[in-house]
């Protein structure tokens, strides 16, 4: 039978604080969580890998995103514990029931209801959690503006939208591009303009929805 506890305390200490995240609030977070509630009954075994763990109907093509990265968005982030955070693309809650220990307020948003209705089951009690279905691409304007939103996969275009739902100095972190071109990019609002940094280079399974529209050509 496998320790999951002792699982969870592994992947914090050898993928996550090898990995610069020094954030004990985020930590703290990833030890609290248990990680292989949220994913597939076949899947729990390898709950705690490396490695992002598809869940959810394949169209959809969601995963929970791999624990050092998630960790690391959210130390770029640099969530405030008065902060409102926006999860695009929640999948099955994980990621929104860390982020809740960490800030005021979480919007979980995503699209297809399979996900959700697995959300409502796995973060009822949530006191900090609002559940919202919708577009992920068009964002969820009627629970903003947000002091901090994180797209949940890598994309390739960060719709306008979702930066029009940034409160004054709000961060959108996302992670920009497939495979080994990804970088994962902290955006901030300030004055209406938006700018962008790198933060650290990574790969994770694209979030379906935010490709680059097809070239026109004759």
């Amino acid at each position: 039978m496998i320790d999951f506890a002792r699982a969870r305390r592994t992947m914090v200490d050898t993928q996550v604080r090898t990995n610069d995240v020094t954030d004990t609030r985020i930590l703290d977070a990833l030890l609290d969580v248990p990680r292989e509630i949220f994913v597939p009954e076949q899947l729990k075994p390898i709950a705690y890998l490396d490695q992002d763990i598809p869940v959810g109907p394949a169209r959809a093509g969601r995963h929970i995103m791999q624990p050092m990265v998630f960790a690391k968005l959210l130390q770029a982030a640099a969530i405030e514990r008065s902060d409102r955070v926006l999860d695009v693309g929640c999948a099955t809650g994980y990621s929104s029931a860390v982020i809740s220990l960490v800030a005021e307020r979480v919007v979980a948003l995503e699209s297809e209801e399979e996900l959700l209705a697995t959300c409502r089951k796995m973060l009822e009690g949530a006191r900090n959690i609002e559940l919202a279905k919708g577009n992920l691409v068009a964002g969820h304007p009627a629970g903003g503006p947000y002091d901090v939103i994180l797209l949940e996969g890598a994309v390739e275009v960060v719709p306008e939208a979702l930066f029009e739902q940034l409160a004054e100095r709000g961060r959108l972190v996302a992670i920009r591009g497939y495979g080994r071109t990804g970088r994962a990019t902290v955006h901030l609002r300030v004055g209406g303009d938006v700018s962008g940094r790198v933060a650290f280079d990574t790969a994770v399974r694209p979030l379906k929805g935010f490709e680059k529209p097809p070239a026109f050509a004759f």
